[in-house]
Order: C-alpha cells, then structure tokens, then sequence
C-alpha cells in the first residue's frame, strides 16, 4: 500500500531524494557484500512494518538473531504505509540511510541506484546463486538494473477485488466476468443494503491502483510500458481516455461517497467489507488477512477474491495484473554491508518466509515454496497463485514513473472523482509534467 502525498509533500520529497542520489559519491568504495560478516556492531534497519500486526515480525527476527550472535546489536526503525516515504526522504536528504532500507520497484528502486544509494548484489542474490535460487526470478528481475541485481525481494502482491460471498448470494448475483458486469451488479448488491464497492481516496494512491490496472487492460502493453519513461512517452493512446472514463463510472455508481471519496480514508473502506456494511473492496493481498479478523463479520470461508475484470472491448491485455514484489536495499556506503546480507540471509530464510506468509501477517514471501495451502490462508494462496499465473504484473503506477508524472497523475485521480476536470484534461496535465521531467 502505498502512503499519502500530496503535490507539496511530493514534489518535496522527490527533490530531496533526487538530489541526494545525485550528491552521492560516486568513487566511495564499494561495499563488499560478499565478505565474511564480522558478528560485531550495530545494525540498522528501516521497515514498512509500523504497527499491529506487522511491527513483531522484525522485532522476532531481530531478537533471534542477536541471541546467534550475542555481539550485534540491531536498531529497527518501523514505518507504516503512512510513514515511510516521508522517512526515506529525510533520512536521504540528510544521507542517513540505515544499513538496511525498504523499497518499492519501479522508478523508486532506480533512484537508489543511480544515485550509487544501492549496493550491487548480484554476486550473492542473482539467478543461479544459492540465495538467488531460493527466490522466484520474476521476484528478482523486479530489482534487476543494467544486468545487475540490488533489491532483496521479500514479498509479492496483487491488487484483487475482495467480496462477501454472502453479499452476493443476498443480492442473487455471481462474480462479474466483465467491467461491464462488475457495473450491473452495483444495484443489486445496493438494493440489497450493502454499499457495492467500499472505496477511500483521501490518500490519493487508491485511485491510482484502479487506474492503473485498467491502464493494463485498455492500452496495448508496448504502448503502456513506453509511457512509463518521458523520454518515450506519449500518453496519448485512446486507451487513457477509455480508462478514464470507467473509473468514473465505477466511483459513480458503485460507492456510497461518490464525489466525496477523496474525503475518505483506505483504512474505512477496509473497515466497511469487514464489518459487513460493503460488498466490494478493491485490495491488495497484504491486506487480505486484515479483513477477516477475529471479530470481523467476514470470515475466511466468506471472503472471496477475483481480478477487476476487462471490459468486453478491452484492446490491452485483460489478463494482466497490478502487482509488484516489496523488499529491501543494503545501503552501498554501509561499512556493515557483508553482516546486513547475512541479517537478510536470515530474514528470508524458509523457516521465517513461511511464518510471513501465515496469518497474522499474511504477506506472501517471495521465497519459492513459502506460500502453500497449510501456510497461508486461502485467500493468500489463491490471490499469490493468481499473480505467479498473470500474463505480467503491472507495477504501481505512483512509483514505475518518475515522481513529476505520479504527482500528475495523483492531482488526475482526485480531479476525476470531484469532477473538476474531464478525462482529456487530466491527461493533458500527466502530458504537461512528462515535458517537464524529461
């Protein structure tokens, strides 16, 4: 999930994080991350795992591993979705990386590259590796830069729509197979007391993850992967327009709040499926196991899953979908570069990757065979499969661009919802900013 920005915080955060790649040293010695660790110092550590139920996974992780080696102190330093690009940008700006750093793909992990942020690993992680072996090549590929590999994946995810299959069966609908259909059983499920589709944009990225991926079914998959740099974009296939559109049409009839979504919190359109008030909401796999709670009024025999569905007409790629894996960098500067792989080592062994994978945590690790039937819970499995048998994976659209065009985009989705500006004037806008970034 990705953390609320708007155009200040933004265009702020991407400025300090541009320039302090750019300020790095390009002839500091590299870090050698295949030497032997010294089990001895401090070791510190910037998560996305903020908060309940998330923030105890490294907190074991970091416990376990300073009682192996009684030498090494560990320091955790735990965002929430909420957090963690502001925390990346201040601890960039003032080049205070810890030795260890969350990342997303895309444009994000490319900074941290160019800028020399980034160790290289490709001696200890690339494809044919023993640690390598142990991931998925799609989940490594996804920090793959110029042949090399700098990111640690630890989790895969998928954006899928969640649902209440007792909804539906109240309503007397099936599962859509269409956009088409997903519209139509909008008013069923209404007139059946449920509020269709839960949805909150005060964020801003949860618009962006409906626009995205059906980006990916509506705009050809060369075209659409062309527009994600300036210097080959055009953003100017009719696809955009149709995308658009359909999004409006959603948020129309299908939410409660309507043009009042941006004054919505992700977090209250999760809590409405979960307590039984909504039939629908557009999620990503991190956050199945979140609904169905102890407490929450849908179980896990009730919560189903399926991919937002094409529309008949669709001329991109209908079996795509958004996803992307998460992980980790290992600061290049780090003079504790060789014991933050061996920390890493650790924390994606098979033994830790499956208790990821389990519930409370849910999150699907990336390493191969952790994510099983007897792991994870169901919907995990089912959603993790789906992504693994995708015909590709379509990176977050705030963080595959550059951070100019993701602002554009963002001030796009909430100016579509409150009407204030047509599809054809959103796009001119993304088209104004990708000028400005090339």
């Amino acid at each position: 999930m990705r953390p609320p920005r708007t155009l200040a915080v933004m265009a702020a955060a991407a400025t300090a994080l541009t320039l302090a790649s750019c300020s790095a040293t390009p002839t500091a010695p590299a870090a050698d991350v295949s030497a032997e660790p010294e089990y001895s110092g401090e070791l510190s550590i910037l998560t996305k795992f903020g908060g309940d139920p998330l923030e105890a996974y490294f907190e074991d992780i970091a416990a376990e591993y300073e009682e192996l080696h009684p030498d090494v102190k560990i320091e955790l330093i735990q965002e929430t979705d909420q957090s963690i690009k502001d925390k990346t940008k201040t601890l960039t700006a003032s080049q205070a990386l810890p030795d260890i750093f969350f990342t997303w793909t895309g444009n994000w992990a490319q900074n941290f590259v160019r800028g020399g942020i980034a160790a290289d690993l490709t001696d200890v992680i690339a494809p044919g590796t023993e640690w390598g072996d142990t991931f998925g090549e799609g989940s490594l590929s996804a920090f793959e830069f110029d042949g090399k590999y700098y990111g640690i994946p630890l989790y895969n995810n998928g954006k899928f729509m969640g649902y209440s299959k007792a909804a539906f069966q109240t309503a007397g609908i099936e599962v859509p197979t269409t956009f088409e259909e997903l519209i139509e059983s909008c008013g069923p499920l209404r007139d059946a007391g449920y509020e269709p589709i839960a949805f909150g944009n005060k964020d801003g990225w949860p618009a962006l993850h409906y626009l995205q991926q059906l980006f990916a079914h509506n705009v050809p998959s060369d075209v659409l992967h062309a527009d994600f740099d300036p210097e080959t974009a055009k953003w100017d296939d009719p696809g955009y327009v149709t995308s658009l559109e359909q999004f409006s049409e959603l948020v129309n009839n299908c939410t409660d709040s309507g043009k009042g979504t941006n004054g919505v919190l992700y977090t209250t359109a999760q809590e409405a499926l979960a307590g039984g008030r909504a039939a629908m909401y557009y999620q990503e796999v991190l956050e199945f196991d979140s609904i169905t709670v102890e407490g929450a009024k849908v179980t896990a025999e009730d919560f189903g899953i399926f991919p937002l569905p094409a529309g008949a007409d669709a001329d991109g790629d209908p079996d795509a979908i958004e996803g992307s894996p998460e992980g980790y960098l290992i600061n290049a500067k780090s003079p504790q570069a060789a014991l933050a792989v061996d920390f890493m080592k650790f924390a994606t062994s098979t033994e830790q990757a499956q208790t990821l994978s389990s519930p409370p945590y849910g999150q699907p690790s990336a390493v191969v065979g952790a994510v099983t039937e007897d792991t994870s819970s169901k919907a995990v499995f089912e959603g993790i499969t789906k992504v693994n048998e995708a015909s590709q994976l379509v990176v977050w659209l705030d963080t595959v661009t550059v951070p100019e065009v993701a602002d554009a985009w963002l001030a796009g989705g909430e100016a579509l919802i409150s009407g204030s500006a047509t599809p054809e004037e959103v796009l001119e806008s993304v088209r104004a900013a990708n000028d400005d970034a090339k």
